[in-house]
């Protein structure tokens, strides 16, 4: 009988688990329909889309990751194997959050100590990458909300605030305020007093 149950619970925690990452990648696929105007269904979205490819392949790599010990090497030839088929390449260490989506994702690197919010956008050669060679904390943290435009270099273990706008080729070593935007090189910030058709953040993207 003790074994009857002990079945059972592992079945329904098997289709717990299968159900939550059905959830997860429907729930990625809305929030890359949302922001991207070119493509037309889900299936499109989910068969044609780098980004998201890259996304999911980073979450089993991190997954393993997480493991440690024999797991790291794995999940590094997954991070690989991921960068050779998408153009996109994510340390396994990295931490991403929900609602995530690389537009085009060619030439997209993310470094393992990276720290990635929920719905948070990035556009393709967006460098997330480290100042130092020392085992420490040496990668971006992006807030929730946060958008990169193509081309920007976010360097160091600098914290870009909720909201915030990194413009493209923009190339920043300096923590960035929550709704603030970021553009040039090296990157000037400034907060927007009002909106203003000319001066929306996302024609920096």
């Amino acid at each position: 009988m003790a074994l009857l149950d002990s079945g059972t619970a592992s079945r329904r925690t098997v289709r717990a688990r299968v159900r939550r990452a059905v959830a997860d990648v429907r729930e990625d696929i809305d929030a890359a329909i949302a922001r991207d105007p070119a493509v037309d269904s889900r299936l499109e979205m989910a068969l044609a889309s780098p980004g998201l490819h890259a996304l999911w392949m980073h979450r089993v790599s991190h997954r393993m990751w997480q493991r440690g010990g024999r797991w790291r090497l794995p999940a590094r030839l997954v991070s690989q194997a991921s960068r050779a088929a998408t153009g996109v390449e994510i340390h396994p260490g990295a931490q991403i959050g929900k609602r995530f989506f690389i537009d085009h994702g060619m030439g997209v690197v993310i470094g393992e100590t990276a720290e990635i919010g929920d719905d948070v956008m990035l556009y393709n050669g967006v460098n997330l990458g480290g100042r130092t060679l020392q085992k420490v904390k040496r990668h971006p943290t992006l807030r929730d909300g946060v958008t990169v435009g193509a081309g920007a270099r976010i360097l160091g273990p600098v914290e870009i605030g909720a909201g915030a706008q990194v413009g493209a080729n923009a190339v920043v070593v300096k923590d960035v305020p929550a709704q603030a935007v970021a553009v040039g090189v090296p990157a000037t910030v400034r907060m927007p007093v009002s909106y203003d058709p000319w001066s929306d953040p996302a024609l920096y993207i």
